[in-house]
């Protein structure tokens, strides 16, 4: 895996519907690390995620990567290169399957062979699902399938919003001890979450209440 450059969050400003949820928020990332975003509901996590992931502009301030900002050119290109986000909804089409999900999702990046994209799903428990329509799946069965893109070759920065959503205890610590390995292998995480993960040394919060 290529290491991620360092990122520079630069005094950055979010606003949903005219209210301002955070301002002046400014923090470093480089490889090797995880961050958990937290605040309560509304503090502005998936805001801030969807700003990272280029998903939707800040109201002032920048992100650099590299040395180079995100928001435009080439820096935008060679992030965009360098990042995998899996939002809040997995991003399954219900119409097809677990297989044909992930082979679609991988053609917009790096391909995946049906070999790699059946040992994904076995990573994250769906062996013996790779031919069911989503539509067949449970919510907790279509968040693996969109996780098990985390398996195939990606890329060295994960944006990850509410990734343990509807995932069972058993699948929670498998994901947990994923992130953490990625992390020590030179990836770089950013994610949200409801679950607590003060039990993992490793990570570093944010809490959005305090830059409110």
């Amino acid at each position: 895996m290529v290491k991620p450059q360092p990122i520079q969050v630069e005094r950055l400003t979010c606003e949903r519907d005219h209210r301002e949820l955070f301002a002046g928020l400014s923090f470093e990332l480089a490889a090797g690390e995880v961050l958990q975003v937290a605040g309560p509901n509304g503090s502005g996590k998936t805001s801030l995620l969807r700003i990272l992931a280029g998903l939707m502009p800040p109201v002032a301030g920048d992100i650099r990567y590299a040395g180079e900002s995100i928001l435009s050119g080439r820096g935008r290109e060679r992030w965009r290169q360098d990042l995998l986000y899996i939002g809040h909804a997995p991003a399954i089409k219900g119409s097809l399957t677990a297989e044909e999900n992930l082979a679609w999702l991988c053609a917009l990046g790096t391909p995946a062979s049906r070999e790699q994209i059946w040992a994904a799903l076995a990573q994250v428990g769906l062996k013996g699902f790779e031919d069911v329509l989503c539509h067949n799946l449970s919510a907790g069965q279509q968040r693996r399938v969109a996780l098990a893109r985390l398996y195939l070759q990606p890329p060295p920065v994960w944006i990850l919003d509410e990734p343990f959503t509807a995932i069972d205890k058993t699948g929670v610590a498998a994901l947990e001890q994923h992130v953490l390995a990625h992390a020590a292998a030179g990836g770089l995480v950013v994610l949200t979450t409801h679950h607590s993960l003060d039990h993992l040394d490793a990570v570093r919060c944010l809490d959005l209440q305090q830059v409110a």
